[in-house]
C-alpha cells in the first residue's frame, strides 16, 4: 500500500528530542525550547552537566545514557563546550542535530555530517512555530 502521508504531516511527526545544554533558567532559549517541545508533544530528554532535574524532568549526563532512541539533538551550548559531546552524539546516531544560534561550529558540523547525521543551522523555536520541525 502506498504511503499517503503528506509532506506537511511527515514534517510534523512526533520526534524524540534531546536538549543538549538544558537549563532551568526561564530566560534561556533552552528552557523555552523545552516548553515549546512539550507543547508540541515531543518526548524530551535533557542533557546537562550542571543539573540533576529541570522542571520535574531528570537530566542525563550524556546522550548515551538516554535509554530511548533520539531522533533530534538540539544544541544550546557554546561550541567550546559542545566539543566534549561530539563522540557522544556520534555514538547515539540521531537523525539530525540542530545548532541553535550561538552554538554553530563548522568543524563539528562537518564531523557529524561525515558520520551520517543531518545538520541544521537553525532555531528550534522558529522551526516549531513555523511547522518546519
Amino acid at each position: 500500500m502506498p504511503n499517503t502521508q503528506s509532506n506537511t504531516e511527515a514534517a510534523s511527526a512526533i520526534k524524540s528530542v534531546a536538549i543538549l545544554g538544558a537549563s532551568p533558567n526561564p530566560d534561556r532559549y533552552a528552557w523555552l525550547a523545552l516548553q515549546s517541545l512539550r507543547q508540541h508533544q515531543h518526548p524530551v530528554f535533557l542533557v546537562s552537566s550542571k543539573y540533576t532535574a529541570i522542571d520535574g524532568i531528570d537530566t542525563y549526563r550524556s546522550l548515551a545514557a538516554i535509554p530511548d532512541p533520539i531522533h533530534t539533538v538540539t544544541v544550546y551550548l557554546n561550541p567550546t563546550h559542545l566539543a566534549q559531546y561530539v563522540d557522544d552524539i556520534l555514538s547515539v546516531k540521531p537523525v539530525r542535530v540542530i545548532f541553535n544560534p550561538g552554538s554553530e561550529s563548522a568543524a563539528i558540523a562537518a564531523r557529524l555530517q561525515a558520520g551520517g547525521i543531518e545538520v541544521e543551522m537553525a532555531c528550534t523555536l522558529v522551526l516549531l512555530r513555523t511547522g518546519q520541525f
